[in-house]
């Protein structure tokens, strides 16, 4: 996998040269991470909450580093993704109607508008881990013409970000078919070419594998990294056996490893996921599977 920009804090694109004038706020939703992306945890297991911390630290930073964003409101009650990603430069507020997703975006957007009445906001998934700052700002510039307008996800059901210009309401209605109720809304579709990264919402194994291949950022990219290995030695009799890490250093795990697993055999050689506790000479592998992403 790669990274579609490199470093902590990548360099804004756009900027004072850009072709829209219009200074943006974003207003980024993220559930409490326990909760979060609950369709990949056949598939991920217990490390779904920091896969989910992952794809909004890339999120966030790549959001930072476009031009025309001049901040991003992160509406969240989870203390530690609110710490991680104020230390990236967000500002967080409390998801205080408590009400659910779209009742979170409209009060970010009172938020950012209660300082900057005039702002224009706009609202983006947490989940975009592939998001490059060059191809929102395109995302950005074809909606910085339109009182209200919004971007499709990659599978053409839902919406990755809906935007409105200063003095109109944001009016979110994200969730399920919310391509059909924007549009409805009278939001006009954004239909610029170029911006898969985007597009690239993550739900399902099926998205992360799609956003890996397009290239995700560095939080994603270590986090995914350290979920995978591949198998080094097997024993039969006592469901034992050992891994390679990526780096090449190799990890024992014993039989409740692989039973949680799920296996009836593994392979030297197969690419598997693990799930560890414990940092350095103290890690220890508490699941090993095959590999699903």
């Amino acid at each position: 996998m790669t990274c579609p920009w490199s470093g902590e804090v990548p360099q804004r694109a756009g900027g004072k040269g850009s072709a829209t004038n219009a200074v943006w706020s974003l207003v980024v939703p993220l559930k409490p991470l326990a909760s979060a992306k609950s369709r990949l945890a056949a598939a991920v297991g217990a490390s779904r909450p920091g896969l989910a911390l992952a794809f909004a630290q890339d999120t966030v930073a790549a959001a930072l580093a476009c031009g025309p964003v001049a901040d991003v409101v992160v509406v969240t009650d989870d203390v530690l993704a609110g710490g991680e990603l104020a230390r990236l430069g967000a500002r967080i507020v409390p998801d205080s109607p408590g009400a659910g997703l779209n009742a979170a975006l409209a009060h970010g957007a009172r938020a950012v508008r209660a300082g900057r009445p005039r702002a224009a906001v706009a609202a983006m998934n947490a989940d975009l881990p592939a998001l490059r700052p060059t191809e929102l700002l395109r995302v950005l510039e074809n909606a910085s013409v339109f009182p209200r307008a919004f971007l499709a996800d990659a599978a053409g059901i839902g919406t990755t970000l809906l935007s409105a210009a200063p003095d109109v309401e944001l009016s979110p209605s994200f969730g399920g078919l919310s391509r059909a109720r924007h549009s409805a809304s009278g939001a006009v579709e954004i239909t610029a070419p170029g911006v898969d990264s985007v597009r690239r919402d993550v739900d399902t194994v099926e998205d992360l594998r799609a956003a890996l291949a397009l290239g995700v950022g560095p939080h994603t990219a270590r986090y995914s990294a350290g979920m995978q290995a591949t198998a080094y030695t097997y024993d039969s009799q006592t469901r034992s056996g050992s891994v390679l890490l990526d780096d090449g250093t190799p990890v024992p795990f014993e039989a409740p490893a692989f039973d949680a697993g799920g296996l009836r055999l593994l392979r030297p050689g197969q690419r598997v996921r693990i799930e560890t506790d414990g940092e350095g000479p103290a890690l220890r592998i508490t699941l090993v599977t095959l590999q699903t992403f």
